[in-house]
């Protein structure tokens, strides 16, 4: 059996049958070593910080993984997250490289492979390479959501005053797109929500309570102020400024009653009610609309990761599903925990602690 002197690879090249099978292997083998390394670091969950006024990375054991080094930052979505160099926002992969060079106003999340952006006051869609798939020429886009897109030509987006009101905006016909940018369903409707299970809450003749599916068909109406996406088999609902819930069959299977009424999260919802003395108080209820964790809490939240951060007294803290704090009210702000750990907030610094209270990144400003 003889072997080919020609270096090649940094080794010899094998002429022999059995050579060259134990050769390929050994390049099949290095190869699947390489790709799971390559596969870890895309997996790895990574945290914007704060240091020293400059932007970067953490991984989940509070380790830099790129180097504080921007103007701001936010969080990773489908391997790529926006950062902002000179008020402008591109964005990054897990290795720091810049993908898309910043040129946005804004810095937005990707949500199945594309992005919205606005050229000269039009919304379009970018891949994750940067460039333009669906060519800006819409007056205001939503994020997609099962392959479809809520868009409108003439709405405009506007902004919200400090009273809440939403100015200079200008009203229009909603309807979908799909991934190649064609129209899916009619531009037809005062407002359009994305599609969450496979329906979608929309405004026709300026009636909220309306439902379609992917075919743009209405498959019911409910008579209600205001109507949201299903999440987990059911929808949230104001009717006569009381909270309920409904089936994806348009029944209503949790009598509005509350105050407020959050999506459900992990099998639990957050409800408002007024106590006895007058002040609104947050609880947690069920997919039966009982009450599961008294109302005690001054605000919103939802359950992640078996933990939902809670308000006491103008600090936050965490409780699990039986309503037992488990992280004692410390903070002035708290999220919810993601990919294992969860932002929180402390005189004006910022921080991450794991699901024993334990500060992964000590807060900085």
């Amino acid at each position: 059996m003889s072997s080919d002197k020609n270096q090649k690879s940094g080794g010899l090249v094998p002429s022999g049958k059995r050579e060259i099978e134990k050769y390929s292997s050994r390049i099949i083998s290095r190869g699947l070593e390489l790709f799971k390394v390559v596969e870890q670091v895309q997996k790895e969950a990574l945290f914007p910080i704060i240091k020293e006024g400059r932007y970067g990375y953490i991984n989940r054991a509070g380790k830099i993984v790129i180097k504080p080094q921007f103007d701001g930052a936010g969080d990773f979505s489908e391997g790529l997250a926006p950062v902002a160099i000179d008020e402008k926002w591109g964005y990054i992969d897990k290795k720091g490289r810049i993908i898309i060079k910043p040129q946005f106003q804004v810095g937005e999340k990707f949500r199945e492979g594309l992005l919205v952006v606005a050229v000269v006051n039009k919304y379009g869609y970018i891949d994750k390479t940067g460039k333009i798939v669906i060519k800006p020429q819409f007056g205001w886009a939503r994020e997609f959501s099962e392959g479809l897109a809520a868009i409108s030509y003439d709405a405009k987006p506007g902004f919200f005053d400090r009273s809440g009101n939403i100015v200079n905006h200008s009203e229009g016909k909603w309807g979908y797109i799909d991934k190649m940018g064609k129209i899916a369903i009619k531009p037809r409707f005062e407002w359009a929500h994305e599609f969450s299970e496979g329906l979608a809450a929309v405004s026709v003749d300026g009636e909220r309570g309306y439902y379609i599916d992917k075919s743009g068909k209405i498959i019911f109406y409910l008579e209600c102020k205001l109507a949201f996406n299903f999440t987990e088999g059911l929808a949230r609902v104001e009717v006569d400024g009381k909270w309920g819930y409904i089936d994806k069959k348009g029944n209503v299977v949790i009598n509005p009653q509350f105050v407020f009424g959050g999506k459900f999260d992990e099998g639990l919802a957050s409800v408002a009610v007024v106590d006895k003395y007058g002040y609104i108080k947050y609880g947690f209820i069920e997919k039966t609309g009982k009450m599961i964790i008294k109302p005690q809490f001054e605000g919103p939240s939802h359950f992640s990761e078996g933990l939902a951060p809670v308000k006491v007294n103008d600090k936050w803290g965490y409780i699990d599903k039986a309503g037992k704090m488990v992280i004692k009210l410390k903070f002035d702000d708290a999220s919810s925990f993601s990919e294992g750990l969860a932002w929180v907030q402390i005189d004006n610094k910022c921080g991450y602690i794991n699901k024993y209270g334990d500060y992964v990144w000590k807060p900085t400003s």
